[in-house]
């Protein structure tokens, strides 16, 4: 018989198993028996065999009769057939006997004859297969192993004679072996390749492993599959590239998606966590969380505060802090050292360096035990040659540690990861500064006065665009009346807030002079148009212009006549809601922005109910996801008609409801609450236009404040009505009227229908007037003139002590 080669049985090198092939024939020619050698011998397994003709297993056309005389007669080698179609000569042997009912049957010994030396080239394919150092197996139908490579038998830590016979389940884990015995019964049923990966560890105390795993069918010349050929190349190296590479990946795609510097550190832990390391943390200099330069220790323990960790167990249980705290690292501990050196490094748990820092921190030392921590990595977070923390990465459940490898993937992930946190410590530091600027320009607060009770909101943009330009303020005036105003610079950054306290003290010098709220809108539109054109003139090169727009809405409500006043300039209008609950918007004349120029502004007034609430705001508080305006203003008008116990609850109830949780644009938000002043907190006086009914002032002047107990601002009092109806009966023009007010102080208000406005001039040493002013000046807190229609009112404030008990 011809040599099958290297994918035969190699029946060779098992003399001992060869001689034992046996089988079994009855008289008529049909196998009873048959034994493992026999299998091992021609490939057929037993039930392949017993119950058919014998006749099959020769290598020719000869019935059984033709092969039992042969045997008898000792023709010498007889021709087998072999499963895979090869013929294989045999030296038969055949003993007689008995089976149980006493027919005839034949027991067959069959010994395989000497086979010829391989042929050079054969011997030359034998030794490359034996010497290959690529894992490749050759397995028969069973799935047994028939040969294996010098490779296969080094990473399976087994010989070639150790693997021989053995199935898959004998060799490796059985995670690998389910996807690999699957993938060869493919082969055996399909005749087709079949490719797939396969991952971990071919033998114990070696490392997890990838490998690409090729089955391929091996034929006999009848093109029958009658054994496979398993090839295994390690791919180790090239999938923990394409690990890498899809890490730093996921790191540029998901850290850094908002400028907050604990949710940046927090998105680096969650995407290296579990696929570089099982426990992170990161650790950054407390001043970064307040947007100021990091400065770090050059000697000395380092406090750093705990920014973000992550863990593949629930909870994060090896912390030793939780995110928020500050942990003290001790001057050696690598932590300290990376901090101050700016330089990463590579540790073992056996280390030097570890073990004097688990000695300087006991509780550390007790996680280290605990959960069998054996590698770690230090690095630092340094972005443009600044360092701003320090991150630790830890092994415990992976066996591998970390190396040189892992050590650069690390710095490069640390090293974009820091980019992102500087970025989001400058933006909190900008974001600081012109917040500062911004409060530091708002009412720090709300200045005394009895005409409304009042509570505010102010919440800044959460938007990278930055801090808008709203503003709001309380203003006292003159009469017991108060200015309230709300307004809105278009735009976001330091411009917008810079404008605003530009605007808001501009206001307030408008408010003082007692402007209607439709002329004070004039003044500042002419304002902003100027602010406009300074900066234009300022930055001529600016490659983006933008105009100054600003809304606003100015309100006066007089609580002595219980009529309110306002005007707007593009801002949403005013609501009120009345004591019995009702909701409604004012219909307030719409006017343009401030800025736009050159158009009027039109005031409304109207009565208010006592114990009414007024409500002014911004359109960030009405601007719902889809920016509809009127859908915004009619969820509005459903808060307000819900009933609250107080005004500040009133302000977080629209707070809560109305607003997302990270606002897109600032919000001001101001809500008052009427008050009255009662009719026995005003007196009245129409006077003549005559000099004699100054004395009749002063008189009544004295009688009311008696009434009122207030006799220590009597002589004052009468003093300053003096000078005030003496000026109107002199230089004014009739109607007179004399009012005073019992408010938080004392006011005194003289009018007459004159629009000519008294100014106060220093007296020459012979002059007979020119006094009167400076005295009512030096006497009052404050006095001022008012204008209205027909007319004028001067008026002045004295400041009492209530004697009412």
């Amino acid at each position: 018989m011809a040599n099958t080669g290297p994918l035969r049985n190699g029946l060779d090198q098992f003399p001992d198993q060869v001689t034992s092939a046996t089988a079994v024939i009855d008289a008529r020619g049909i196998v009873t028996g048959w034994s493992p050698g026999a299998q091992r011998l021609l490939g057929y397994s037993y039930k392949d065999v017993v119950g058919r003709p014998a006749a099959r297993l020769l290598g020719g056309n000869a019935d059984a009769e033709v092969l039992f005389s042969a045997i008898l007669q000792g023709r010498g080698p007889t021709p087998l057939r072999h499963q895979d179609g090869d013929h294989l000569d045999a030296e038969l042997q055949a003993y007689t006997s008995l089976d149980r009912e006493g027919n005839t049957q034949w027991l067959i010994m069959a010994t395989p004859r000497q086979q010829p030396r391989p042929h050079k080239d054969e011997a030359k394919t034998e030794e490359a297969f034996a010497q290959c150092h690529l894992p490749v197996m050759i397995y028969d139908a069973e799935l047994r192993a028939l040969r294996g490579s010098a490779g296969a038998a080094r990473e399976l830590g087994l010989t070639e004679e150790q693997m021989r016979g053995r199935r898959v389940t004998d060799i490796l884990p059985p995670h690998i072996c389910t996807t690999v015995e699957e993938g060869m019964r493919r082969v055996f049923e399909t005749g087709e390749p079949e490719r797939f990966q396969v991952h971990g560890r071919p033998r114990r105390g070696a490392r997890d492993k990838y490998w690409a795993v090729s089955v391929s069918p091996l034929r006999n010349p009848a093109g029958q599959v009658r054994h496979v050929q398993l090839l295994a190349l390690d791919v180790t190296e090239q999938h923990r590239a394409r690990e890498r590479l899809a890490l730093l990946n996921d790191v540029s795609a998901h850290v850094g998606s908002t400028l907050d510097v604990m949710r940046t550190a927090q998105e680096m832990a969650d995407v290296a966590v579990g696929r570089l390391a099982d426990f992170i943390s990161v650790d950054l200099l407390d001043g970064l969380f307040r947007g100021v330069e990091p400065k770090p220790s050059a000697t000395g323990s380092v406090a750093l505060r705990r920014a973000a960790q992550g863990s593949i167990l629930p909870g994060t249980p090896e912390s030793v802090i939780q995110p928020g705290e500050v942990d003290h690292y001790p001057e050696s501990s690598p932590p300290a050292r990376c901090l101050n050196t700016g330089r990463s490094s590579l540790h073992r748990t056996l280390d030097e360096a570890i073990e004097s820092w688990q000695v300087a921190d006991p509780e550390r030392a007790g996680k280290v035990r605990d959960f069998g921590m054996h590698s770690i990595m230090v690095i630092p977070l340094r972005a443009r040659g600044t360092t701003l923390g320090v991150a630790v990465l830890v092994r415990h459940r992976c066996r591998d540690s970390f190396d040189e490898d892992d050590l650069l993937l690390a710095e490069e992930i640390a090293a974009r990861a820091a980019v992102a946190v500087d970025n989001a410590r400058r933006f909190t530091r900008e974001r600081a500064t012109a917040l500062a600027l911004q409060r530091s320009l708002l009412p720090q607060r709300l200045p005394a006065q009895e005409a409304v009770e009042v509570a505010y909101r102010y919440l800044p943009a959460r938007s990278r665009a930055g801090l808008g330009g709203d503003w709001f303020d309380v203003i006292p005036l003159s009469g017991a009346r108060v200015a309230m105003v709300v307004g809105d610079v278009v735009g976001h950054g330091l411009r917008a807030s810079a404008t605003m306290g530009r605007l808001r003290t501009a206001v307030r010098t408008l408010a003082d002079v007692d402007l209607p709220p439709e002329e004070l809108l004039v003044h500042l539109d002419d304002l902003v148009t100027h602010f406009g054109a300074e900066e234009d003139a300022a930055d001529p090169e600016a490659e983006i212009v933008t105009d100054l727009i600003a809304t606003c809405l100015y309100l006066v409500y007089d609580p002595v006549s219980r009529r309110c006043a306002a005007a707007g300039a593009g801002h949403p209008p005013p609501a009120v809601i009345t004591p019995d609950g009702k909701a409604e918007f004012i219909d307030l004349p719409v006017g343009p922005p401030l800025g736009v120029g050159g158009l009027p502004f039109e005031a409304v007034e109207w009565e208010v109910p006592r114990g009414s609430i007024l409500v002014l705001y911004t359109d960030g508080l009405v601007e719902v996801p889809e920016h509809d305006l009127g859908k915004g203003m009619a969820l509005l008008r459903r808060r307000l008609e819900r009933p609250a116990h107080s005004l500040e609850a009133t302000c977080d109830d629209l707070v809560q409801n109305l607003l997302p949780a990270q606002p897109a644009d600032d919000v001001a938000l101001l809500v008052a609450r009427t008050r009255v002043l009662d009719a026995g907190q005003v007196a009245t006086w129409d006077l003549p236009s005559d000099p004699a009914a100054v004395a009749d002032a002063r008189d009544k002047v004295s009688r009311r404040l008696a009434d009122w107990g207030l006799h220590d601002v009597v002589f004052t009092a009468e003093l300053v009505v003096s000078e005030l109806v003496t000026n109107a009966i002199r230089y004014g023009t009739p109607p007179i009227q004399l009012r005073l007010i019992r408010d938080t102080v004392l006011i005194c208000e003289v009018s007459d229908g004159s629009s000519t406005a008294p100014h106060m001039r220093r007296a020459r040493m012979f002059d007979e007037g020119g006094r009167g002013l400076l005295l009512v000046a030096q006497f009052a807190e404050r006095w001022g003139t008012r204008h209205r229609a027909g007319g004028k009112s001067i008026w002045a404030e004295i400041g009492v002590q209530d004697d009412r008990s």
